[in-house]
C-alpha cells in the first residue's frame, strides 16, 4: 500500500463500501472468501487482456503487411538499383585504369589523389558528392567487417603513419582499385598482398540513394 499511496484507500476507509470485510475481534479486517475470489478472479481477467491486447495489434500489423502482394517485389527492386549502381561504379572505376597520379587532382585531364579519384567515380556514376579527403570519406561513411565488403565498399588504408591516410574502391575478389602514389597510375591491386594487409585500416559502405537523379555531363 505504500507503494501507490495516492490510488489506494486503507482498509479502515472502504470497509463500510465492501462488505465482504469483516473485522475480527482484535485482528484487522480478514476478507471473506467470496471476496477474495472476486479480486482474484478480476486480477486474472486483467493479467489475460493485458497480455494479449499488444501481441494482437502486433499481428495484425505483421498481417496488413504481408497482404500487400507488391511489397516483396518492391524490396527486390529497390535491391536491384543498389546492386546495378554499384556495378555501374565498378565499371566507371575501371575506366580509368591508366590514369597517372596526382597530388590534389580530382579529374582524368590533370590526374587523380586516391581520394579524388574515390570522390570523382562516386560523383560521376552515382550522383554523390563525398568529402574530399580519405578521412573525411571514412568518417561519413558507413563502417562494415572485412569480410561484408562489395564492390564499390571503400577500402581504407594506413600508409603515412596516420588513420584512413589512402582508400580505394572494392572491386570484388579480393581487388581494389585506386590512385597509389607519385609516379604511379590508377591500378588494380590484391587486399591479401603483404603490404596492403599489413596497412589495412578498415572498410566502409556508401549508402545509395536509389532516388539520385543521374548526374550532369562532365
Amino acid at each position: 500500500m505504500q507503494i501507490f499511496p495516492k490510488y489506494f484507500m486503507g482498509l479502515h476507509d472502504i470497509s463500510h463500501v465492501l462488505p465482504g470485510l469483516t473485522r475480527a475481534p482484535g485482528q484487522g479486517y480478514a476478507p471473506t472468501m467470496r471476496f477474495m475470489t472476486l479480486v482474484v478472479f478480476l486480477w486474472s481477467l486483467f493479467f489475460v487482456a493485458a497480455s494479449h491486447a499488444a501481441p494482437l495489434e502486433s499481428t495484425d500489423e505483421v498481417g496488413r503487411l504481408l497482404s500487400d502482394g507488391n511489397l516483396l517485389s518492391r524490396i527486390g527492386d529497390v535491391s536491384n538499383q543498389v546492386e546495378a549502381k554499384a556495378t555501374q561504379l565498378v565499371v566507371g572505376a575501371l575506366g580509368f585504369l591508366g590514369v597517372p597520379y596526382r597530388r590534389g587532382g580530382t579529374d582524368a585531364e590533370r590526374g587523380f589523389d586516391c581520394s579524388g579519384f574515390v570522390r570523382a567515380i562516386y560523383q560521376q556514376t552515382a550522383g554523390l558528392l563525398l568529402p574530399r579527403s580519405a578521412s573525411q570519406q571514412a568518417a561519413a561513411t558507413e563502417k562494415i567487417d572485412k569480410n561484408e565488403l562489395k564492390p564499390g565498399d571503400l577500402v581504407f588504408f594506413n600508409t603515412m603513419r596516420r588513420a584512413f591516410s589512402h582508400v580505394g574502391i572494392y572491386v570484388g575478389n579480393g581487388k581494389f582499385i585506386h590512385a597509389p602514389k607519385p609516379g604511379g597510375e590508377v591500378r588494380v591491386e590484391d587486399l591479401g598482398a603483404s603490404y596492403w594487409a599489413k596497412r589495412f585500416d578498415g572498410a566502409r559502405r556508401v549508402l545509395l540513394d536509389t532516388s539520385v537523379a543521374d548526374p550532369k555531363p562532365q
